[in-house]
């Protein structure tokens, strides 16, 4: 694959002086016709030049026979020939010195080991030439008119400009957010869709949209992260620049997570990881599909949500209950307007109109522009309100201007966050805000994400991010068997990173067994040891509370209870009993993509049925350990609920980062690892594993 490091090919994907269209058509209503049709009817100013050796001239244009008869090396080919013909065309391309091609069609990873093998040789065909897909339906800039597309969203005619760029994995997406935004007034920059990622992916359009200029918030819609590393280092790139990242990821359904040999593979679902990573780097994710648009319309405008109160303006009392029952969902505040902005409001209605609170209903006032422009702009002033929301009501349809210009008024008063509720359909109100500037939305919901949206991107989306890493620890030498590992090989495992476990003693039959309670101090737990059987207990292989006097006969009874499953007592452990602590339950697991996903929650045998768990993708530091804990429902227990008794939650935090350190270190060889229950004692005390699991690959 080229070297991602040398240059920001997506600069020439967008800035092109020269475009070959391989396979290019005469009809601009075939696929094969609408590039050449789209660059010409959008104002690309450079080179155009199709190639199709049936024709002499397609649009004007004198038509190329092949890539080799091209004038010179195009910066970028836009490929329409089907699988096989394409990665011929690709290889003519690579050897001509092309810099990018761009391959619409199917056929490829995405149809089986066929086409699998197909990539494979396109991605070989293409060398050192960078490739945008297969299976995508281009890249558009329409900032200066360079549409590398067959969308038919292009068709459109005077398509806003704006701050949002794109990245998208599937083509079809492009097109409906183009359209949709269009027909709302809201601006794109660049669009691109990366298709199956032989070479470019989301990460390398973030990293791009990141240092460019012109480009004032992202949005992102996802299948699948292909490699959370890139990922990662991208996001924060784009954070750091100030470029709020929005993320829609489809595929939120449980039945995705893959079966695993832990208690920790069951808890951890795809989802859930996705959810953590998104959250680390900072990205803001879309609940919803239109959240991908209207999330990005608020953020683009750059007006940062101080606080979580938000006023609603409104001519239609139920339109106003409307947003301000979404706010309260989405945890922000509608408060009682404070008696400065009372006094002015009732001064700006009247007598007439008694102002009772908020939402402010003006209707007994009556929709006049000078009253809504003097009373949006009183909320926007008001120290106690961080965002306004203005209804734009049923009279709004004869007289648009009252509403559209009190709301355009207000926005350049303020640089707070101001959107707009459209009750009525009202299609060209809400465009012309959109193109205004103005956040526009027909659903309250809409209204309540986009505040939400704005204060958590004040709260923590535009300040400089360090890449958390993980603290290391020397490992110690210790020996990892590939497969399953057994309780006390991985118990030594993690106490060599520094995670404390209870003195113990592998045995053989019942009389080793009773001498080892003997040494070990009382009561004691005595366990199957077997790397084959991952949950012991579910077969009657763990019996705690014994004694010397009593040990000897729990291993009879427990060698019969675990025949029962085909199991033999050859090996046991008997370990010192943790008496008294809260129970937890730290884990790894390692996914192909994604890489290495921590979780923490409330251990022990209900540790599935309980679901109080937090989860974050590797690598973590201390600030992560530390939220993790506080996002858990039994973090009150450790904090002293109910008993005075505050646990050792700073251990705990040390323990999640050297397992943390533990598991980054192992690499690629570790699958997943548990520690089961880890009991968090009293504060000062520290913490105990007294069980754990390790997988290695």
């Amino acid at each position: 694959m080229p070297d991602r490091d040398k240059e920001d090919i997506c600069e020439a994907l967008f800035a092109p002086g020269a475009v070959a269209v391989v396979g290019a058509s005469a009809d601009p209503d075939k696929t094969g016709g609408r590039p050449v049709h789209y660059l010409q009817k959008h104002g690309f100013s450079g080179e155009i030049w199709p190639v199709n050796p049936r024709a002499e001239t397609i649009a004007g244009l004198p038509c190329f026979a092949s890539v080799e008869a091209l004038p010179a090396a195009p910066d970028v080919a836009i490929v329409l020939l089907g699988a096989e013909r394409a990665v011929e065309a690709v290889r003519d391309l690579a050897r001509r010195g092309t810099r990018v091609a761009i391959v619409l069609a199917g056929g490829f990873a995405e149809a089986g080991d066929e086409g699998r093998a197909r990539q494979e040789a396109l991605r070989e065909a293409a060398g050192g030439m960078r490739l945008l897909g297969p299976n995508t339906i281009g890249a558009i800039d329409l900032s200066s008119g360079i549409v590398l597309s067959a969308s038919g969203a292009l068709e459109g005619e005077d398509l806003p400009r704006g701050g949002i760029s794109v990245a998208s994995q599937s083509g079809g997406i492009l097109g409906a957010l183009l359209s949709r935004g269009a027909a709302r007034g809201i601006g794109f920059r660049r669009l691109a869709s990366t298709g199956n990622e032989a070479d470019i992916d989301v990460a390398d359009l973030i990293d791009h949209y990141a240092a460019d200029a012109g480009t004032r918030a992202i949005a992102l819609y996802v299948e699948g992260i292909r490699d959370a590393t890139r990922f990662r280092a991208a996001a924060r790139r784009a954070r750091e620049a100030g470029k709020p990242l929005v993320v829609f990821k489809v595929g939120r359904s449980e039945s995705g997570a893959r079966a695993a040999v832990s208690h920790t593979g069951a808890m951890a679902g795809e989802d859930r990881v996705y959810d953590a990573l998104f959250r680390q780097v900072g990205a803001i994710r879309a609940e919803t599909f239109s959240d991908l648009l209207d999330i990005p319309a608020m953020l683009v405008t750059e007006r940062g949500m101080a606080g979580r109160r938000v006023a609603v303006l409104t001519s239609t009392g139920g339109a106003g209950s409307l947003i301000a029952d979404a706010c309260g969902i989405r945890g922000l505040d509608v408060p009682e307007l404070d008696a400065e902005t009372a006094a002015r409001m009732q001064e700006i209605l009247g007598e007439a109109a008694p102002v009772r609170g908020n939402p402010v209903d003006v209707t007994l006032a009556g929709v006049k522009p000078e009253i809504m422009t003097a009373a949006t702009e009183a909320l926007l002033a008001s120290e106690g309100i961080d965002g306004v929301a203005v209804v734009v009501g049923s009279s709004a349809l004869a007289r648009p201007e009252v509403a559209v210009d009190a709301i355009r008024s207000g926005a350049e008063r303020s640089a707070k966050p101001l959107v707009a509720y459209v009750s009525p359909h009202a299609p060209h109100i809400r465009e012309d805000l959109g193109r205004k500037g103005i956040p526009a939305f027909t659903a309250p919901e809409a209204c309540a994400a986009a505040f939400a949206a704005a204060g958590r991107w004040s709260e923590s989306g535009a300040r400089s991010v360090a890449a958390p890493v993980s603290p290391r620890a020397p490992r110690g030498g210790l020996p990892l068997p590939r497969g399953a590992v057994d309780e006390v090989a991985s118990l030594e495992l993690f106490e060599s990173y520094g995670i404390p476990v209870p003195p113990m003693r592998v045995v053989t039959g019942a009389q080793a067994a009773e001498a080892a309670a003997a040494e070990l101090s009382q009561p004691v737990v005595l366990k199957l040891l077997s790397s084959e059987v991952a949950h012991k207990s579910d077969i009657g292989g763990v019996a705690v509370g014994l004694t010397a006097a009593t040990i000897g006969g729990a291993h009879a009874a427990m060698a019969e209870a675990v025949a029962g499953a085909g199991v033999a007592l050859d090996r046991a452990v008997v370990s010192e009993m943790v008496t008294d602590g809260v129970e937890m339950i730290l884990g790894v697991r390692r996914d192909p993509q994604l890489g290495l996903t921590l979780l923490l929650g409330a251990g022990g045998v209900l540790a599935e049925l309980t679901g109080d768990t937090a989860v974050r993708s590797l690598p973590i530091g201390p600030a992560d350990a530390e939220e993790m804990i506080a996002e858990l429902k039994v973090a009150r227990v450790l904090e002293g609920f109910r008993t005075g008794r505050r646990r050792d939650v700073e251990a705990l935090a040390r323990a999640i980062l050297a397992f943390a350190a533990m598991s980054e270190s192992l690499g690629e060889r570790l699958a997943e690892a548990e520690i089961n229950p880890l009991f968090v004692l009293d504060e000062g005390r520290g913490v105990v594993a007294a069980d754990g699991l390790v997988v290695s690959r």
